[in-house]
């Protein structure tokens, strides 16, 4: 059984369907990527997955466990953390508060898990004491991508983690990204709109558009794909 099986979800904002019915799977340990046009659901379905929004249908089952009806704070509990886009660092915290506050299922941060952090991200060290909202968006996502990992999730969902940030720094996150499931283990759902960047270092990805599942494949394959090609990746 997969780490994360969603079976024909069907959700929306409102009266507005958004959804029309998209499986998604996610093996143990491996990084999966979403693509597709704008407005295609992609985002959608992340909150449906983690219980930001509701499942008007399907279901979603992690671990064996059907967590369609949680709410985000409970999946949270259930081993699943998820990174918005945006607004995804405490601002007026310090990186190290923001730190034990992604924490507080397990209660506290010990000091072992703070040196992994700053073993992966050594810059965050040395802000430790800075205030995350005045860091540079490269920054603050190493902040997001560790806070979440405080409570060492089986599954990690991340929303455009290339969004914002220098194109200099765009390989160097999708490197850390892969540094990320190599070192915990932990398995990666992620949305992003620079497709070939993000399928180059994903095991398996899906073509969404209008809400639908299109194209679904290895990362390769999907690159090597003529129609994905001209239709998601901006031609050959």
């Amino acid at each position: 059984m997969a780490l994360l099986e969603a079976r024909d979800v069907v959700s929306g904002y409102g009266d507005a369907q958004i959804l029309h019915g998209v499986d998604i799977d996610v093996e143990q340990e491996e990084i999966v990527t979403i693509i597709g046009p704008n407005g295609a659901g992609k985002s959608t379905m992340m909150k449906a997955v983690y219980g930001l929004i509701d499942c008007w249908e399907g279901t979603v089952i992690f671990d064996g466990d059907d967590i369609t009806p949680l709410r985000a704070d409970e999946v949270t509990e259930q081993g699943m953390c998820y990174v918005p886009q945006r607004e995804n660092v405490f601002p007026t915290l310090t990186v190290e508060e923001n730190l034990e506050m992604g924490a507080y299922i397990e209660g506290s941060v010990s000091d072992a898990d703070l040196q992994e952090v700053w073993d992966r991200f050594p810059i965050l060290e040395e802000r430790r004491t800075q205030k995350a909202g005045t860091m540079s968006g490269g920054q603050q996502q190493m902040l997001a991508l560790s806070s979440a990992l405080m409570i060492d999730p089986d599954l990690l969902l991340v929303d455009e983690p290339s969004a914002g940030l220098a194109p200099d720094l765009v390989d160097d996150m999708f490197d850390r990204l892969v540094q990320i499931r190599d070192e915990t283990e932990t398995a990666i759902l992620m949305v992003e709109q620079n497709a070939r960047q993000a399928l180059e270092i994903s095991d398996r990805g899906y073509v969404l558009d209008m809400g639908e599942n299109r194209f679904e494949g290895t990362g390769v394959d999907l690159l090597e794909s003529d129609e994905v090609a001209e239709l998601y990746l901006g031609g050959a």
